[in-house]
């Protein structure tokens, strides 16, 4: 017969080692009540921030305004004209239809207006 280790850990001798637990003995508690201040309620604060806000003017004027929607629509049409360029037929090559006026030409000078319009529009007081 074999003889079956045992999981308990053993000192030298033989016998199973105890854990040692240590206890603190209790001390006393005061229940002494702290002092208790009165809070008054709280208040809501306005802060100057909020008030001034809706007192400040826009920082662009309805003209500025107007100049930035034209410089927007100039460099949407732009980019409108230069959209598009597909062949009518797989197997004709026209370069007209690529490299014309209207696409090199008139769609890049209508974006750079655009962005010129805008920048004016950012810059006038």
């Amino acid at each position: 017969m074999s003889k079956a280790k045992s999981k308990i850990k053993s000192n030298k001798k033989g016998t199973p080692k105890k854990k040692l637990v240590v206890t603190t003995s209790k001390q006393e508690v005061t229940t002494e009540k702290p002092n208790k201040r009165k809070l008054a309620p709280t208040r809501s604060r306005k802060t100057a921030s909020t008030s001034t806000i809706a007192n400040e003017p826009l920082l662009f004027g309805k003209q500025n305004y107007i100049l930035m929607g034209i410089g927007l629509g100039l460099i949407t049409l732009g980019l409108i004209l230069m959209s598009g360029g597909g062949m009518p037929s797989p197997d004709v090559w026209d370069e007209s239809i690529i490299y014309g006026f209207r696409r090199t030409v008139l769609a890049p000078f209508l974006i750079l207006a655009g962005l010129i319009v805008e920048i004016f529009a950012i810059f006038k007081k």
